[in-house]
């Protein structure tokens, strides 16, 4: 447990960015309201968004997929063969995304990703497409675009239906017969993780994303889908877009921070607890105390120069190292280090209610643990984000609660679990 010092302790407090200012105890509850009543048609700031896409079942050993990874940098395609050993991705092709520095249009889109994997189509029938923007996903599993962001530029794609685009454009080629099952990377990641594991040997899963972004999704029994809805006896899972959710209040720098972003307002969720947040943040709070005189003259005028920095520079100060970008005397370094892990420990703080929520909304973690699947450079590289929340999810989630939540980290799972989501559920 850290103990700051006091002239941390009070700047921290004064400006409502302490840690300790979040209950998880209280906004545990509150936020698994939310969630029930997002389920049930009622108001909620999360989505709760239907992805009519299950994680029940085996995979057969032989069976596989075309995967499609459109992200916000790479485009990514590969084939996944399921073995008795494990998941086998073999002609894996990566290129720079279309609609990077140069605009395309939606069917260029389509005949470029079609291009990529025909390749590829004489050796499965089903396509896993993990689409990493906004896109509605309709019961039979394709995903309706609303929108794409993140610097790519794809004109004419609003309302355009991803696999149906697909598929037809294969069909121009004369590669027919094969269905597509379109997903975000947030369920690719729960999906892919779960390939690994005895899935018996757990009452339920979650999927969380904790990296320059954050979202959750769950998979959710029968007994608990709502009115979303999904015919038959299998579970959902369920994506809860977790970033947009309102109902944790930040402090004085949160609220500098959302009034100078290009979406004010929104994802505040996001902005407590996500890597690309969590630098500008510890800038902002360390300009302030620059401002207020808490630093020496040196530490000010490097603070005051500071470029934009991430999670990662961050996590250096947080480990007492790289203060070449701060200057300033050790009392000041000591004083960054301080703010740093605060900024870790509150995310930490967050994101162990939005987990145990997910947990109690799922009936999950009683007589089997609850698995948690994750991905991103948060929980992957960070030194102290993680081993703060396995903490707190053992107080919270066991202590508190009587839960077992196991938290399982992977990498690059979104390729098979992409391939999982098309086998699974087609």
């Amino acid at each position: 447990m850290t103990v700051y010092s006091e002239k941390a302790k009070e700047f921290l407090a004064r400006h409502g960015m302490d840690p300790e200012r979040i209950d998880p105890d209280a906004c545990i509850g509150a936020m698994k309201t939310q969630m029930e009543s997002g389920l049930n048609g009622g108001p909620c700031s999360m989505e709760m968004i239907p992805t009519f896409l299950s994680n029940d079942g085996a995979l057969p050993h032989g069976s596989g997929a075309v995967v499609i990874d459109a992200g916000g940098t790479n485009f990514r395609c590969a084939l996944v063969r399921f073995t008795e050993d494990g998941p086998v991705v073999s002609d894996m092709l990566k290129c720079r995304m279309p609609g990077i520095g140069e605009s395309c249009s939606w069917d260029e889109f389509i005949r470029f990703t079609a291009d990529r994997i025909e390749p590829l189509m004489d050796r499965a029938d089903v396509i896993g497409f993990c689409f990493s923007y906004s896109a509605a996903i309709t019961p039979e599993r394709d995903g309706r675009v609303l929108c794409i962001d993140k610097e790519v530029v794809i004109t004419d794609c609003e309302g355009q239906l991803v696999g149906a685009s697909l598929l037809a454009e294969l069909a121009r080629r004369g590669i027919t017969g094969k269905r597509a099952v379109i997903l975000n990377d947030t369920v690719a990641v729960l999906l892919g993780g779960a390939v690994h594991l005895d899935k018996s040997a757990y009452s339920g899963f979650i999927g969380q994303v904790s990296g320059t972004g954050t979202n959750t999704c769950v998979s959710l029994p029968v007994s608990r889908i709502g009115k979303l809805g999904q015919s038959g006896e299998r579970g959902m899972i369920v994506n809860l877009e977790s970033g947009e959710y309102d109902g944790i209040e930040g402090g004085d720098f949160d609220r500098q921070l959302d009034a100078e972003s290009h979406n004010p307002g929104t994802r505040r969720f996001e902005k407590l607890t996500a890597g690309v947040y969590l630098g500008q943040l510890a800038r902002l709070m360390l300009r302030g105390a620059a401002d207020e005189g808490l630093l020496s003259e040196d530490g000010a005028a490097h603070v005051r120069a500071l470029p934009q920095i991430d999670s990662s520079v961050i996590d250096a100060w947080a480990s007492g190292e790289g203060f070449s970008l701060l200057g300033g005397d050790a009392e000041d370094q000591a004083f960054a280090r301080e703010i740093s892990l605060a900024l870790f420990r509150r995310s930490a703080r967050c994101m162990c209610v939005n987990l145990v929520a997910l947990a109690e909304l799922a009936g999950g973690g009683h007589v089997r643990p609850m698995c948690v699947l994750a991905e991103g450079s948060l929980v992957q590289k960070g030194r102290h984000y993680r081993p703060e929340l396995e903490r707190l999810l053992r107080q919270y989630g066991g202590q508190e609660r009587g839960l077992t939540i196991e938290l399982h980290v992977g990498e690059e799972t979104t390729i098979p679990g992409s391939a999982a989501a098309a086998v699974l559920n087609t």
